[in-house]
């Protein structure tokens, strides 16, 4: 069939306020022009992140009426563990209640002062974690990626050989780990492509360097690779993945992404030292080993989540569902990220509103009028998330000015996106109209989330 319909049936319904123009310029004005500050109750289709926003599914819900709750050694993390081991492959599991926790422990333990931390792209609380202990997050994107309209089929990649430079000049001595983010969150969603896990692999390997993936998206990268990759057509997208994870060392994972789960994460080694180590700060900031920090219901439903998300006939859905806004954006002249990636859709802010320079935030801006113009919820992915260094307060602008819509796991159908379609086209439509915003109040770290603004 030519028609892609939704492989599942909706049971339960939760209603959506409608606004007016006039309500949500007064609830944007009192939000401070951020997005994040707003009341979810006052966003009319939120695609402010796929994290946590996901609808679970009847079993996922039944599996949270079997949660052991034992303090120690419950049911619910045996079944958890187990099925982390199966579709992972990594011996040693630790719970964390959300992925940025996994990353706090394993910076906390790897990275010091003087390390450098290399990943194709860091996202934003990767990237604030390894700043958070004194180290350096530096992005290797591959050229590819700066092309925001090619068709290449693997934008997330990392610069291999930018990397292998990287390694002979400062060695294990100075990095700890070296990771990869499937999907490149920070580049349109862009998966990595297994040849390029293997190389990375290689450098890692060789020079005796633990290489880590941050596997958030892990199934929709794999799915890519069975669709894009000569050679992997024939292979089931579990199969691709146990692959991708055979290449690391250990990985963090936020179950909030591809494991459907409204909470929930977790960090893999097979290194038995190491987790020891990790599983110490775990008791002391998170919880006891078999529940860190997560209720025995919540191990129970991202148990089934991380079965469910393999399932090819949704990764299918989900790709092509995500590819069909992109591809109508872009057929309207709008300038956005492609290929389409597999949880987002990225507009170019800088080709959008080329009148705003890069530290008046077009991405803010963008962001604000789409809530304006439909209540539109995204997020700034731009010089307001990456244009700040932390420890000396310097502005610089960022490699791209993108707005991430992300879309969360089985919550909207296409008539919800042919209306964030419409709205898209409707701010197009009035590009010229729209001003630069100025930072009033921010944090040092992650400012994106608390930042308050004004327009110029």
């Amino acid at each position: 069939m030519k028609t892609v319909i939704e492989p599942y049936r909706v049971k339960m319904v939760e209603p959506i306020q409608l606004t007016t123009r006039a309500e949500r310029e007064r609830m944007i004005a009192a939000a401070h022009f951020n997005p994040f500050l707003l009341r979810a109750e006052d966003v009319v289709i939120d695609l402010l992140t796929d994290s946590g926003t996901s609808a679970m599914s009847s079993d996922a819900w039944a599996a949270l009426m079997r949660g052991d709750e034992s303090y120690a050694g419950a049911r619910s993390w045996y079944r958890f563990r187990d099925t982390v081991r199966d579709v992972f492959g990594f011996e040693q599991v630790v719970p964390t209640h959300q992925g940025r926790a996994a990353e706090r422990i394993l910076f906390g333990v790897m990275v010091g002062p003087d390390s450098i931390v290399p990943n194709n792209t860091h996202f934003d609380t990767t990237r604030a974690n390894i700043e958070y202990c004194g180290g350096q997050a530096l992005d290797l994107e591959c050229p590819e990626a700066d092309d925001l309209d090619s068709p290449y089929p693997f934008k997330g990649n990392m610069d291999t050989a930018e990397l292998e430079r990287l390694v002979a000049e400062h060695g294990p001595a100075r990095i700890p780990l070296i990771m990869v983010t499937v999907t490149n969150n920070s580049t349109g969603g862009q998966p990595v492509s297994m040849a390029n896990l293997r190389e990375v692999s290689r450098i890692a390997r060789g020079a005796g360097i633990p290489f880590y993936l941050d596997a958030c998206r892990f199934a929709e990268n794999a799915y890519f690779i069975k669709r894009r990759e000569p050679g992997f057509a024939d292979r089931t997208a579990a199969d691709i993945a146990r692959e991708m994870f055979s290449l690391a060392d250990g990985c963090t994972m936020s179950a909030k992404k591809d494991a459907f789960a409204n909470i929930g994460g977790f960090l893999c080694t097979n290194d038995a030292e190491l987790a020891h180590r990790e599983r110490n700060i775990l008791i002391l900031t998170e919880g006891f080993p078999t529940y860190g920090g997560l209720a025995g219901r919540d191990l129970e439903a991202i148990a089934v989540g991380l079965r469910e998300i393999l399932d090819e006939h949704y990764l299918d859905y989900r790709l092509q569902s995500t590819r069909y806004v992109v591809e109508q954006l872009a057929a309207a002249g709008i300038p956005v990220v492609r290929p389409a990636g597999g949880h987002a859709v990225y507009l170019d802010a800088r080709r959008f509103l080329p009148h705003v320079e890069p530290l008046q935030y077009p991405g803010q801006a963008l962001a604000v009028e789409l809530y304006l113009e439909a209540g539109v919820r995204g997020v700034e992915l731009g010089s307001v998330m990456f244009g700040s260094d932390p420890h000396t307060g310097e502005e610089h602008p960022a490699r791209l000015e993108l707005v991430r819509l992300a879309i969360p796991r089985r919550v909207y159908t296409q008539s919800h996106m042919d209306y964030v379609i419409e709205a898209v086209g409707r701010v197009w439509e009035r590009r010229h109209d729209v001003r630069g915003m100025r930072i009033t109040e921010a944090p040092r770290f992650l400012r994106h989330f608390t930042a308050k603004f004004e327009r110029l």
